[in-house]
């Protein structure tokens, strides 16, 4: 045990220096790659359950968390207060209808719930019809059995060019990163440990709590609750 709490904050620092040196070579790639084909269709992902992180451009864990996504039905329940790997992470329970725009904050601990407007529908687990595909490109070794990761990566605007995303999918159109930045705030997405179910499927229903709740009139989109 006294083993553990010496090498917990340890772990903590090489996990958070990881995933911002993936972050920043991601960055790179997205900056530096260019359109080599235009023959590609958009995919869309499949059924998923697994872990997202969040991270910024100074390297700050913002979120880690549990996520259920249901691809047919458009619907994303996120959760960060179950699972946080650093002190900064801050707690969120989002169930998010993108196709009816709209997205619950949930609080189940004092049985609270509010109901927001979604006035942008992008999120990072699955590409939009209108994505513009840059390059295929091959993470770790291509010469290598079991060493290597090949992807796709794609492209594209946010709505009313606001803001700009760089998204990158396995063959099978499993997201594991994303990248999203504006003028004033820039976000990078990562998930690991998916798996092609939903093993909780009361996770993507409308808590008790959250019914005949009005809608806030400010709108809001996933990447608002990070900001």
């Amino acid at each position: 045990m006294v083993v553990y709490c010496h090498l917990t904050p340890y772990f903590v620092t090489l996990w958070t220096r990881t995933m911002y040196a993936a972050f920043m070579l991601f960055l790179f790639v997205c900056m530096t790659a260019t359109t080599n084909a235009d023959h590609h269709q958009p995919c869309h992902s499949p059924n998923m359950t697994g872990f997202m992180s969040v991270m910024n451009l100074k390297g700050e864990v913002k979120a880690f968390g549990a996520f259920a996504y249901d691809s047919m039905g458009k619907k994303l329940r996120f959760r960060s207060n179950d699972s946080q790997p650093t002190n900064t992470s801050q707690g969120l329970d989002l169930l998010m209808f993108f196709d009816e725009g709209i997205m619950y904050e949930i609080d189940t601990k004092n049985q609270s719930c509010e109901k927001k407007a979604l006035q942008c529908t992008l999120h990072p687990l699955d590409i939009p019809d209108d994505a513009t595909f840059v390059s295929t490109i091959n993470s770790g070794s291509a010469s290598i059995e079991g060493e290597g990761l090949k992807l796709n990566m794609w492209k594209g605007s946010m709505a009313d060019n606001k803001g700009h995303y760089c998204i990158s999918v396995t063959m099978g159109c499993l997201p594991v990163n994303m990248f999203y930045f504006t003028e004033s705030s820039s976000f990078f997405f990562s998930n690991t440990d998916v798996e092609l179910e939903i093993k909780d499927p009361d996770l993507l229903l409308v808590p008790t709590i959250c019914h005949d709740q009005a809608v806030e009139e400010t709108v809001y989109s996933f990447f608002n609750e990070f900001m």
